[in-house]
């Protein structure tokens, strides 16, 4: 009885031991250090990222991934982290500009991009269009 006893407790052990191991694993796997953010947070979740850039790049803007980031050199996909097109500094004085303005006159103290309580936002201008009327890619 003591013998089973033993070989159970080891098991128990060796068991708890790879599900702590999975799981700290699995939590690492989870953690995106992305590069070059200057006006996002540099902590920023997969998923606020993501939504940031559907929502309000890609539909404010009625523009996708590569208007802003360039090809990889590599030629396959793109490099998230260059700042090779300076349309991806334009979208960070945009940033900066709606938070501004939000922060200022509609009194947010903390306004982050991709926030809901947000009232000024790249549609408020943009309205699905690249470049807002009025704007240089209108002549």
């Amino acid at each position: 009885m003591r013998m089973i006893n033993r070989k159970l407790t080891v098991v128990i052990a060796l068991l708890a031991s790879v599900t702590a191991t999975a799981a700290t694993a699995i939590n690492k796997a989870d953690v995106v250090h992305y590069e070059n953010l200057k006006v996002l947070p540099k902590d920023i979740s997969s998923h606020d990222l993501q939504s940031i850039m559907a929502d309000d790049f890609d539909d404010g803007l009625g523009v996708t991934c590569g208007f802003c980031h360039a090809n990889a050199k590599n030629g396959h996909g793109l490099d998230f982290a260059s700042d090779a097109k300076p349309e991806k500094e334009i979208a960070r004085q945009m940033m900066r500009m709606t938070m501004g303005i939000n922060k200022k006159y509609f009194k947010l103290k903390h306004p982050r991009i991709g926030n809901q309580a947000l009232v000024v936002l790249c549609t408020t201008c943009h309205k699905g269009q690249a470049f807002p009327d009025g704007a240089a890619g209108d002549n």
